[in-house]
């Protein structure tokens, strides 16, 4: 039997200035879970998995919303794994997931890897709308496959706006009912690991690192707009979020106009 669940955050600034959760709302196999936040003054939130999902046939979503000057940070407790629902002809799982940030927000979602098991479909779309003062560090980290398996179908959809005019709007396909050529030379080479680092930060008007690779299998890049988007491949989860990593440093102090780190090798 197939799963409709949808979990909300919101997350707003008080008359302290501190970030508080009026709204914190768990269903179905997405549990929320205020968490003890690593910087001062940052709500943390993690999303727990109650139950394997999602499952062919699903349908999850996640709506977080941070209020206007609120902080706060969305991680979840460990890999979301997309499995094949029971019997042949199981429909495809969806999820969806909506960002808000509004004047003078911060909002970072960083969920852990999603992994694509042999035989799951999911389509995954990622929404989010920003205010001009808003600031944005979206991560998104995909495993074809688990170990000694080939990967289901995954097909995700990123769609980033700021003070409603678009900022990105990209689609990914891999597995087998992606379009041919997935795996080829010109997309993932035979890499396993994909991911991407999204900041969006006013102080990028004005600057920010320019456009280049950070590696044999990772990039940078300027969207239209304060934004920089950091591309990988990698053999392994390791890995990718190692290089993942090293860009998040680096952007965040960039964002805060120090000098960027060295090149990534």
């Amino acid at each position: 039997m197939s799963v409709r669940a949808t979990a909300r955050i919101t997350a707003v600034r008080d008359a302290r200035g501190a970030t508080t959760l009026p709204v914190l709302e768990s269903d179905g196999p997405l549990a929320l879970r205020r968490t003890r936040a690593v910087v001062p003054g940052v709500a943390r939130v993690t999303v727990v998995g109650a139950m394997s999902a999602p499952l062919g046939g699903d349908r999850l979503a996640v709506q977080v919303r941070a209020g206007q000057g609120a902080r706060l940070t969305v991680d979840s407790a460990a890999a979301t794994v997309a499995l094949p629902g029971p019997g042949p002809e199981a429909a495809a799982a969806h999820y969806a997931i909506t960002l808000k940030a509004e004047e003078g927000a911060e909002l970072h979602w960083l969920p852990e890897q999603l992994i694509s098991a042999h035989g799951s479909e999911l389509h995954m779309t990622t929404v989010a709308e920003l205010a001009p003062t808003a600031r944005l560090v979206l991560r998104e980290e995909q495993i074809l496959g688990r170990h000694g398996e080939t990967t289901g179908t995954l097909l995700s959809r990123l769609t980033v706006h700021r003070a409603g005019r678009p900022l990105l709007d990209q689609q990914l396909a891999y597995g087998p009912a992606a379009p041919g050529g997935w795996d080829g030379p010109a997309v993932l080479g035979g890499y396993r690991a994909a991911g991407q680092l999204l900041v969006v930060d006013p102080a990028f008007d004005d600057r920010g690192p320019d456009a280049r690779l950070l590696g044999a299998t990772a990039v940078l890049t300027r969207p239209a707009g304060p934004a920089v988007l950091v591309s990988v491949l990698a053999a392994d989860a390791r890995e990718l979020r190692a290089v993942l990593d090293r860009a998040a440093e680096e952007l965040a102090a960039a964002a805060r106009g120090r000098a960027p780190a060295a090149a990534h090798g």
